[in-house]
Order: structure tokens, then C-alpha cells, then sequence
């Protein structure tokens, strides 16, 4: 007996997922959205790949997490000598705080300054500029101190 598409399946529009007659649509847990966090020594050295989180723009971005105190000074300093990379700082609520695409010394590498006006965990978003690129990074995250 076949039952139609619409009485086999049941719709969750409110997380995207679509169940079907015992057959799970919805992503598995490995597939949520899970930033890593910055680590304690705040120096990553990663990669970004077509597997990262696609940007809409043809390119491929890779979050990670970090905790920021009211009144934080940071310089987040992304390099990577196989693709032009962009770094941006996203606060809880969307919102951009501030990007980079190419830094002060005239290279293609990314030196984003900012001043943490909320409490809060917030993304560092990595991801090349254009379509394409990808390749070996390092990130670092300075909390700046007056003198």
C-alpha cells in the first residue's frame, strides 16, 4: 500500500527537519552547528576545506568560539600563506562587530582590532576571499592591555 508524501512524513519547520515513515531527515549531531572553542593559549593552527561551513558566496568559513569580557581590547590576527584570508568577529546576537580581509603590512593576511562593549561568547569566522580558497591557517586572539 503506498501512503502519500505528506501522511509518511511529519514536518518540523521550526529546526528545518524532515521525518519520514521511521527514516530520520534531520542532521545527525555530528552535523549541528558546534564551533570549536579558542584555546587557552588562544593560537590555532588549522585548515579550511570544502568540508567547513559553506558562506553562500561560493567559499567555505570555519567559527570558532570565544568568551569576551565587557571593555576586552582584541586583535585577532589570521594568516595563512595559501589563501587570501578574511577574519570576522560575530557577536551572540548576529551581528558583526568588526572584519578584516587584508592587513596593515600590505598582505593578504587578515589584523582586525576591536573593543568588546558586551559580556558574551562571540565567533571568530575565518574563510578566504573569493571562491575557492582554502588551505593551512593560523589564528591567534590578543587581549590587549593598556601600558
Amino acid at each position: 500500500m503506498t501512503h502519500s508524501f505528506a501522511r509518511r512524513c511529519s514536518f518540523a519547520w521550526f529546526i528545518g527537519a524532515v521525518l519520514c515513515a521511521g527514516i530520520d531527515a534531520a542532521p545527525s549531531a555530528a552535523q549541528l552547528y558546534n564551533p570549536s572553542s579558542v584555546p587557552a593559549g588562544n593560537e590555532i593552527s588549522d585548515t579550511l576545506t570544502d568540508k567547513d561551513i559553506p558562506t553562500g558566496e561560493g567559499g567555505f568559513a570555519r567559527d570558532y568560539k570565544v568568551k569576551l569580557e565587557s571593555n576586552d581590547q582584541v586583535a585577532i590576527d589570521l594568516t595563512s600563506e595559501e589563501f587570501d584570508a578574511i577574519v570576522k568577529l560575530i557577536a551572540s546576537d548576529g551581528s558583526t562587530v568588526a572584519e578584516n580581509d587584508d592587513g596593515p603590512d600590505g598582505s593578504t593576511n587578515s589584523l582586525l582590532f576591536a573593543r568588546i562593549t558586551e559580556t558574551g561568547d562571540y565567533i571568530i569566522r575565518v574563510r578566504a576571499f573569493g571562491e575557492t580558497g582554502s588551505g593551512k591557517f593560523k589564528l591567534k586572539v590578543t587581549r590587549l592591555r593598556p601600558i
